[in-house]
């Protein structure tokens, strides 16, 4: 791939000072060790090898990396204010009624004292129906289990921040 089809975003990235790109990168995933990983592969010759050295770093997370990842999440219908991502990511909670608001605020609750972390789902085109649904369904989860579930949501979420941090004009 030449360097004009490289996405203007990408190319941005790529050339980073090392501090901005790591800043960048934590917007993405509040994983130091994910955030380093990515940053040592640079540059990047196109999106495909940032997807899969995200998806490497990933695989190599350890428990505490994972946890501070996800500490990194705020709970799904309660995006942090004036995070425009989270806003953006949760939109499907944005209209829900009362009473659904009022159940995922005691499902996030009971997951997180069953597994001792907020409850992490990529939110994004999911309804508050979609949402409340899974996390039904995931409270049932051995702690294994849900553990590997976390890591899969988590590096769909990172893939559609990295797509939109490369995409940016």
């Amino acid at each position: 791939m030449t360097s004009t089809a490289t996405p203007p975003g990408l190319a941005r990235f790529n050339v980073l000072e090392e501090q901005a790109a790591h800043t960048a990168l934590l917007e993405v995933c509040a994983s130091t060790a994910w955030a380093r990983r990515l940053l040592a592969a640079r540059p990047y010759a196109d999106p495909d090898a940032l997807y899969a050295a995200s998806d490497a770093a990933m695989a190599a997370l350890t428990e505490a990396d994972l946890a501070e990842a996800m500490a990194g999440h705020p709970p799904i219908g309660r995006p942090r204010p004036g995070d425009p991502t989270s806003a953006r990511e949760q939109r499907g909670m944005a209209g829900a009624p009362d009473e659904l608001r009022a159940e995922m605020l005691e499902l996030n609750l009971a997951y997180q004292e069953r597994f001792g972390h907020v409850f992490l789902i990529c939110a994004t085109g999911r309804t508050a129906e979609e949402m409340r649904d899974a996390v039904r369904e995931r409270l049932g989860n051995p702690p294994e289990k849900e553990r590997e579930i976390v890591r899969t949501e988590l590096g769909k979420i990172n893939r559609i921040r990295l797509t939109r941090l490369v995409e940016e004009d």
